[in-house]
């Protein structure tokens, strides 16, 4: 299996899995995997263990009137919904 852990990822799939199924105290996993305490509570409120998107999740561009008024008429002409 080939895995493509996030620049700044500190665990891996396997170490994250063992977060969430561990009854062990948030500071003793920290300790133990010598990460911080917020990445064991982070990992312990997530439902899976892969990496979240690198893209950010809203585009912050502006459009110009005359590029504005185009995108609303291609969306009138192609039934597209806003957004």
């Amino acid at each position: 299996m080939n895995i493509h852990l996030h620049a700044n990822a500190t665990t891996t799939p396997k170490t994250r899995q063992y977060i969430q199924v561990s009854h062990q105290s948030v500071t003793h996993l920290a300790d133990e995997l010598g990460v911080s305490e917020d990445t064991i509570r982070r990992w312990k409120g997530r439902d899976g263990v892969a990496d979240g998107s690198r893209h950010a999740h809203r585009l912050r561009t502006t459009l110009t009137p005359a590029q504005e008024l185009v995108v609303v008429e291609l969306r009138k002409t192609l039934l597209l919904p806003p957004g």
